[in-house]
Parts: C-alpha cells; structure tokens; sequence
C-alpha cells in the first residue's frame, strides 16, 4: 500500500506538467461545474448540503449517493480511462487501481467540496431576498 501512495504522489499528483497535464484542470472544472448545478439545484429544492446529509439523513443516504454518482460517474470515468492511456503511454506498468484513486483525487474530492457550500450559500442568499 506504501508502494501504490508513493506511485500516486509521484506520478498522478506530481506530475502536474507534461503529457496529459490538461486532466488536472479539466477533470476537476468538470466536476465543479456539475457540483454547481446540483448544489443550485439542491438549494431550490431546499435539501441539506449534500455531504452533511450523508451523515445527518440516513434515510435519504442512499438516494443521496446514487444522486451524487449519477451526476459525477462520468467525470469519474473519463478520469480513469484518461489516467490509464497515460500509464500506458508514459509509464513502465499500469496500475488500474492507481488510475481510480487518481479519479477520486480528480473527480469526487471536488464534487463532494463543493456542492455543499453552493447550496449553503444560495440557501442563505435566498433567505435575505426573502426577508426583506
């Protein structure tokens, strides 16, 4: 497990220039852009923030998630089919595994970051027009 952190410190996450550099900006863009859609959506619909909901609403955890994945799985995979044609490509071996947790650190990490904060904030927003 040590082996496969120093691979993804090394290879994914250090290697920020290059070839293939572009998925360090265009996998999280991606998943930002769609953690603002439903974290807008969200708001409208006035659901909690999506990752303080997985822990406060067990009953809606797994609608939740599937939601979530819905919206993200195809950022998620893109990510990982990118990150494995730079294996092979660039790299002595490929390491599928290596290529997933790079799909989270790329794809999920920023999703679940920042649809929360959009709904809290437009949640809020939309609090003060109607207040006054």
């Amino acid at each position: 497990m040590e082996e496969l952190f120093n691979w993804l410190v090394e290879r994914v996450i250090g290697r920020v220039d290059g070839p293939f550099n572009f998925r360090f900006y265009l996998q999280p863009f991606m998943a930002i852009v769609l953690a603002i859609r439903d974290g807008r959506a969200d708001a409208k619909a006035r659901h909690a923030p999506f990752f303080w909901a997985l822990f406060t609403e067990p009953d809606n955890r797994g609608k939740r998630i599937r939601e979530g994945w819905k919206s993200v799985r195809r950022v998620f995979w893109l990510a990982v089919v990118i990150d494995l044609a730079y294996q092979f490509l660039e790299m002595p071996q490929i390491r599928p595994l290596g290529a997933i947790l790079a799909a989270i650190i790329l794809a999920i990490i920023p999703y679940i970051l920042i649809r929360g904060p959009v709904n809290r904030i437009l949640t809020a927003v939309n609090r003060r027009k109607n207040s006054e």
